[in-house]
């Protein structure tokens, strides 16, 4: 397949100046991805109250939750089209790409109406408090019609990335993500419709990054172009995407879930507690998203360059992704809490003792971002080399099921916030350091592989 120049040659030549050519794009384009929630909790803390603000910012571990299995996949995809690639496998790589988007349009509408007929009682098992169970239905149900969209742009984006395209994808988001703040800021102030308003100016922004996603990949050339009429389920190659992005899918969920419980367990505050944290919550979210991209990026240079056969090149990109995202996570997280009154006080503006409680939580969790962050990119190293359930299983044991211990054991000891937050930054120095060991027997495993090339594709 010809390369344009857009697309990225990660299986030659140098690898750091590569990796910050293909991971700024990608981060500004998750960046523009995270607004469409940041500008919703603005607009509705400026203009909606504090009630609306905590009824739209405490969706977000329910959201992420519920469209985690889905993300996972598309991590499935881009695993499975970078090793074709690599491998020069072009007649497989198509046959990838028509199964995803159409995975991609199933799932969405599947989890669009699951979520529009389900999102009330959601919020009841969170322990969404009465005064803003409502706003919360509200805004859940119409941001949940808009899933189809995202689950397309998501699996779009991750065939682009395959071959090295960050830079598309980004364009389209900031397209999108203009309009979503426009419409924000109409719905919300001129025809006040509060929660509702966001909402729907969320969902058409998705749609459009999605057609745009779409229509980029149908004008494609050879094995990566989309044609609608080719779109089916290859069941052999479903098979090699959820090999990879089912346990992907499930390590989210599982993430996802304890995020839930330590949401709800914050639900048992007040709505000054509430608003606060999801203020702060939104802000780690940049951080997060920002470190996450060099996870992307660890996953798909090494797919590629595992897929031809270049272990060198696969140490490398663990070298480079590690101190990319250490430098990130320790820059954006101490950055954050030096100024997070001001940060915060775009949320909530006025409102002094939820700015207070924001801050409480900055200073617990963004310091320590960074262990998030190599932790993700150690896993995306695995992923890549085609291990995709032990980071899965490490996670389970190791961060998600020490947090409900922790919520269970350590919380009722001195139930305050700050109690929930601590345990942030020491389950992820446990998970870091149980990932690492897991990846140097993944790595032994998988590098003995490379003598037989044949099976490097499986």
């Amino acid at each position: 397949m010809k390369r344009k120049s857009r697309d990225i040659d990660m299986i030659n030549g140098s690898i750091a100046d590569k990796i910050l050519l293909f991971s700024l794009p990608l981060m500004a384009s998750s960046l523009l991805q995270l607004l469409f929630n940041a500008a919703d909790i603005m607009v509705v803390g400026r203009y909606a109250g504090k009630e609306a603000l905590a009824a739209v910012g405490s969706n977000t571990p329910l959201i992420n939750l519920l469209i985690s299995l889905f993300v996972g996949l598309s991590i499935g995809t881009n695993v499975t089209i970078a090793r074709d690639l690599g491998a020069g496998r072009e007649e497989a790589v198509g046959r990838t790409v028509h199964t995803s988007i159409f995975m991609a349009m199933v799932g969405g509408v599947i989890l669009a109406i699951f979520g529009f007929v389900m999102a009330e009682q959601m919020l009841v098992w969170m322990g969404s408090p009465d005064d803003v169970l409502h706003l919360g239905t509200q805004y859940l149900k119409i941001y949940f019609l808009g899933m189809p969209g995202v689950m397309v742009y998501n699996f779009g984006a991750a065939i682009l990335r395959a071959k090295g395209d960050t830079r598309r994808p980004f364009y389209f988001l900031l397209l999108a993500g203009i309009v979503n703040v426009v419409l924000n800021l109409y719905f919300v102030i001129a025809l006040s419709l509060s929660v509702v308003g966001v909402a729907l100016a969320t969902i058409i922004a998705q749609y459009i990054s999605a057609a745009l996603v779409l229509r980029c990949l149908m004008r494609e050339e050879g094995m990566m172009r989309v044609d609608l009429k080719k779109l089916k389920l290859d069941t052999y190659v479903a098979g090699r995407i959820l090999s990879i992005g089912l346990p992907a899918g499930v390590q989210g969920i599982i993430f996802s879930i304890s995020n839930v419980l330590m949401q709800s367990t914050v639900n048992s505050f007040d709505s000054v507690v509430m608003s606060g944290s999801a203020a702060s919550s939104n802000i780690e979210g940049f951080i997060f998203t920002a470190m996450n991209t060099f996870h992307q990026t660890a996953l798909t240079f090494t797919g590629q360059n595992y897929g031809a056969g270049k272990r060198d090149r696969v140490d490398r990109v663990f070298i480079w992704c590690g101190i990319f995202v250490i430098t990130t996570g320790l820059l954006l997280g101490n950055l954050a809490y030096i100024f997070g009154e001001s940060l915060i006080g775009l949320y909530a503006p006025g409102e002094d003792a939820v700015i207070q409680e924001g801050i409480v939580r900055l200073g617990t969790i963004c310091r320590f971002y960074f262990l998030a962050g190599i932790m993700d990119v150690t896993v995306g190293l695995m992923r890549g080399l085609g291990h995709s359930i032990t980071p899965m299983l490490v996670s389970l044991v190791c961060v998600c099921g020490l947090r409900i211990v922790w919520l269970w054991v350590v919380f009722p000891i001195n139930p305050v916030p700050m109690s929930v937050y601590v345990s942030y930054p020491v389950t992820w120095t446990i998970g870091l350091t149980a990932q690492v060991v897991m990846f140097y027997f993944v790595r032994k495993k998988a590098y003995k592989l490379i003598q037989n090339p044949n099976r490097l594709g499986e």
